[in-house]
């Protein structure tokens, strides 16, 4: 069978997929709670973390072009991708702990410190793992329905990951901090477990894949050639840019939906909807043991009196909750991918996904603070006109890889990749400084009630400026000139030239 119309099995798109829910228990994390781990955990000033988070995601950014032309030079009996994922599992553990660790008897200047190195550490294992995996999934098979299918698994598993962490982290980070609410130590516990799943997970990854599609042997490029012809290749131009403002805003949303639940969504309104749900209980008695259950061990169950709600974990559940429902009709909904793409193709479902996603965050801005049956219903409808998306756009990322070898005759899937990952970091690193500069700009203060303008400001980044960075996202796709026929013509194509080379 020819390379590029290879099959793969279900066991081999489950063990790529394990990748790729790894590498999210560190994204979601960056992306849902960082920003507030830094101010309201760690201790930092909001402009400081802010500038510590810009720092370590630009330096990733600039380092994944690096790790791209490293990784397309590989040479190795296992490939060129998958080592990379096997030799950063262990590395990857260790400092994803270390980073979610407040140490103790540290003063101001060398908490920063700390914060700083421990993060660009995490970003720099981030990008030699990530940046590999990502390219692999375009070698392992030049079939393009393969390919949706692979990033729909893919997917699938990423957002069971997201799943975990926006729904199980803040009861657990709650759970582990005990009766004396040390959330330093419970930051560290949580980080801990989600460290040793990521590990496993990466070994799994490797084990289960191969890659099956390989530059010709004559294939002959420097890298200034290969950055050369990125810039001849519109439809990479038109992806960068879009993916730099689309997880710039999903950086930005992260943070500003945490502050949103804490902050500006009304806490009685909150208990009201837990308690519907059999999530609230009596406020437990001085030193007294807490009932057992699986929901009260993970922490889910809101012990407070509705009239004291300040000090209880009614927020972390809630949010939790959301975060949850979210990921489930995501989940639900990417399975319809691969059917959308075939019969609509990529570019318009993804331009559809943004265009309505644009929509739903404008209109979430009318939602009242007390209102959380509103808060519930966006969040499904924005989950579900969003959730094709997902895998598509990682799909149209190797569409792209595959219209400059089309072009130019070299394959640089690495680099593609690489800069790729270099607008997904930039874009994560200004999306999260930048709502830290507009929440020190709005006056916002930690652990401490917010004032009027603060919560006018949170309410803003948690829809309108959402939806302005949709609606930009949106535009930038209708510039994009891979539509259905051209990814068809251009997969036909290589695909006669790979047989002339082979029969050669």
């Amino acid at each position: 069978m020819s390379d590029t119309t290879q099959k793969l099995s279900v066991g081999e798109k489950l063990g790529y997929s394990c990748g790729d829910a790894a590498a999210n228990f560190v994204f979601m994390t960056m992306v849902l709670f960082q920003s507030n781990f830094y101010t309201d955990v760690f201790g930092l000033a909001a402009g400081t973390a802010g500038t510590i988070i810009l720092i370590a995601r630009l330096w990733d950014a600039f380092f994944d072009p690096l790790v791209g032309v490293l990784a397309d030079r590989t040479h190795s009996r296992w490939g060129r991708f998958r080592p990379w994922v096997l030799f950063t599992a262990l590395p990857w553990a260790a400092i994803m702990y270390l980073a979610y660790r407040t140490p103790s008897g540290l003063g101001g200047s060398a908490m920063v410190a700390y914060a700083l190195v421990t993060n660009i550490l995490l970003m720099t294992l981030y990008s030699m793992n990530n940046m590999p995996y990502s390219a692999l999934g375009g070698v392992m098979t030049g079939d393009v329905h393969e390919r949706a299918k692979l990033n729909s698994y893919r997917f699938i598993a990423a957002n069971i990951a997201q799943f975990v962490v926006g729904g199980l982290t803040l009861p657990l980070v709650a759970k582990f901090a005990g009766a004396d609410h040390d959330k330093q130590r419970g930051w560290a516990m949580t980080m801990g477990l989600w460290a040793v799943i990521c590990m496993v997970l990466f070994v799994i990854t490797f084990a289960t894949t191969r890659e099956r599609i390989h530059p010709e042997p004559k294939q002959r490029s420097t890298p200034r050639q290969d950055f050369g012809d990125l810039l001849t290749n519109s439809p990479w131009v038109v992806m960068f840019l879009m993916t730099l403002l689309h997880f710039g805003l999903l950086s930005l949303q992260g943070g500003a939906l945490y502050n949103y639940f804490h902050s500006y969504a009304d806490k009685g309104a909150m208990f009201d909807g837990l308690q519907t749900i059999h999530l609230t209980a009596a406020p437990l008695a001085a030193g007294g043991p807490a009932p057992g259950g699986v929901l009260e061990w993970l922490g889910y169950i809101v012990h407070a009196d509705r009239a004291n709600l300040a000090n209880s974990n009614v927020a972390d559940v809630f949010n939790s909750i959301i975060n949850m429902l979210g990921k489930i009709v995501v989940i639900t909904v990417i399975l319809l991918s691969p059917f959308l793409a075939r019969r609509w193709g990529k570019k318009s479902v993804a331009i559809a996904g943004f265009a309505m996603s644009a929509v739903t965050a404008a209109a979430f801005y009318t939602v009242a603070p007390t209102n959380v049956a509103g808060m519930v219903l966006f969040t499904i409808l924005g989950a579900a006109v969003y959730a094709p998306t997902i895998p598509l756009i990682w799909a149209m990322f190797a569409d792209v890889a595959d219209y400059s070898e089309w072009k130019n005759g070299r394959r640089a899937t690495g680099v593609i990749f690489a800069t790729i990952c270099f607008a997904i970091k930039a874009g994560l690193s200004l999306g999260s400084a930048s709502f830290l500069w507009l929440m020190s700009m709005y006056g916002y203060a930690a652990n401490q009630p917010q004032t009027a303008r603060t919560l006018e400001g949170i309410h803003m980044c948690s829809t309108v400026y959402l939806a302005v960075l949709f609606a930009v996202c949106t535009g930038l796709l209708l510039l994009y000139k891979i539509n259905k026929g051209l990814t068809h013509r251009i997969a036909d194509e290589l695909a006669a030239r790979r047989r002339n080379f082979a029969a050669a």
